[in-house]
């Protein structure tokens, strides 16, 4: 099992930070994202995120607004992105009323690519959310 840890600071309120992160149906379409589909809410529910002719179909497991904590998983198996067996948890820490720390935590097993070219584009989609979430706030 591959894990990959992006752990940054943002400079913005954790709530602030928790409300963009957790969004799970939250995806825009464009860039590498040509297409976004949300079924439920709250756990349990399943985005479709159509990327690279393929798609990746994640389920929210974990949603827990008191502790700033929410993961997911990868629940096709024929998924675009080089991963198989993924599970990911995201836990946002208050470092103060304007600063917070985002830890995001990915587990996976490497699919038709080696660990390294895997966890790069791992640790992309984490830093790119991370950025993401970054320049909303600040």
């Amino acid at each position: 099992m591959t894990t990959v840890n992006v752990t940054e600071s943002i400079a913005a309120n954790a709530k602030s930070v928790w409300n963009i992160l957790c969004d799970f149906g939250g995806i825009k379409v464009g860039g590498a994202i040509e297409a976004f589909e949300m079924e439920g809410e709250g756990v349990g529910a399943v985005r479709t995120i159509t990327m690279n002719g393929g798609k990746v179909i994640e389920r929210l497991d974990i949603l827990d607004e008191e502790n700033l904590t929410f993961g997911y998983v990868i629940t096709n198996e024929d998924c675009v992105l080089p991963v198989s067996n993924y599970a990911a948890k995201i836990v946002i820490t208050a470092d103060g009323d304007d600063s917070c720390t985002v830890d995001w935590t990915g587990t996976f097993e490497p699919k038709d690519a080696d660990e390294e070219t895997a966890s790069n584009v791992v640790r992309g989609i984490y830093t790119g959310g991370i950025g993401r979430a970054r320049s909303a706030l600040t």
